[in-house]
């Protein structure tokens, strides 16, 4: 089911955003038409729907006319909860790039290399539940302006006759300059569902777009649970220790440094929230209790994933291995 649905202004069918060609097309008159094209015919005036899984509590984002959807975690159905408006709407998105077939053709060359997974997680009707959802991440950006004031020594050490002699030479360090960082991600999703979006970092962030409802076209988008607020600290920390470090690795080449005093004032500070694309694969293991993952990427083809190990296929490895040799042993060790 499509998340969001924009209508063809030639036949009034659905439109799909395609990821080859970052085109919308519709399949029924078989017409392709551009973000600027839609946005001249008609505003985007849609609005968006978040649902909660009544199972595990993922949210979902689709549009207001979807009725019922399936939770890509626990494949539970989901309810209506509220809408994706206000503080909620996001600033930028890039929009997916690889397609479900290529999403498909990755997965299926990633697990031919995965000997001991339970057939059900690649089966066929298991692979079509592949889904491309779009993740939240808050981005973070500033500049800084740092300062590094210490003294280096460098050592020379010889031996003439009997005597061992050693040359000490002290430096005066200072460095300073101004740095400008842009796009520091921070997932803002608790819980499980971290380990699909933080698995296929990074993104190419100077692609992201403005973001427009429409590039939700034939895909899911999950709602953030998480505020900027909570990750100030973590970034800010973050953000002055790589500007310190990269003050002293310009500093040159000493046997010690001396760090008198350092300083990373942050000016400029912006927060955005964005939405970034992932084909997510999950597979219910009812035996274990757990839930296990495929996340690939949807713009750079990075892949990353949980998997489940069939124990069967342990077990037969063990027999048509392990059981042998220990035989080939005893048998040996009868002999001698």
């Amino acid at each position: 089911m499509a998340a969001i649905t924009y209508k063809c202004p030639n036949c009034d069918g659905g439109l799909m955003f395609d990821p080859s060609s970052q085109k919308y097309h519709c399949e029924f008159c078989l017409s392709d038409f551009t973000q600027e094209e839609l946005d001249a015919l008609k505003p985007d005036d849609s609005q968006a729907v978040l649902y909660t899984c009544p199972s595990c509590g993922a949210q979902i984002v689709t549009d207001e006319t979807t009725a019922a959807t399936f939770c890509y975690y626990c494949h539970n159905p989901v309810v209506l909860s509220g809408r994706l408006t206000g503080q909620f709407a996001p600033d930028y998105v890039i929009p997916f790039q690889i397609d479900r077939d290529k999403a498909k053709e990755i997965f299926a060359q990633w697990i031919a290399k995965k000997k001991y997974v339970p057939d059900a997680f690649y089966s066929g009707k298991q692979i079509e539940t592949m889904t491309g959802v779009y993740f939240p991440y808050w981005l973070y950006g500033c500049r800084v302006d740092g300062m590094l004031d210490a003294q280096g020594k460098k050592l020379r050490t010889w031996t003439t006759g009997n005597m061992r002699y050693t040359e000490t030479q002290v430096y005066d360090v200072r460095r300073q300059g101004t740095m400008d960082v842009d796009h520091v991600a921070r997932n803002g999703l608790r819980k499980a569902n971290r380990q699909l979006v933080d698995g296929v970092l990074p993104f190419k962030m100077d692609e992201k777009k403005k973001f427009s409802m429409g590039f939700l076209s034939g895909f899911l988008a999950e709602n953030r649970d998480m505020e900027k607020e909570q990750f100030v600290v973590d970034v800010q920390t973050e953000v002055r220790e790589f500007a310190l470090q990269s003050l002293q690795s310009q500093a040159g080449s000493y046997d010690s440094m001396n760090i008198r005093q350092r300083e990373a004032k942050l000016l400029d500070e912006e927060w955005s929230y964005a939405l970034l694309p992932v084909w997510t694969l999950t597979y219910n293991d009812k035996a274990r209790g757990k839930i296990y993952y495929f996340a690939l990427n949807g713009q750079t083809g990075k892949v990353c994933g949980q998997l489940p190990v069939d124990n069967k296929k342990l077990a037969l490895l063990f027999l048509s291995i392990f059981l042998p040799l220990c035989i080939l042993f005893l048998i040996g060790g009868y002999l001698l």
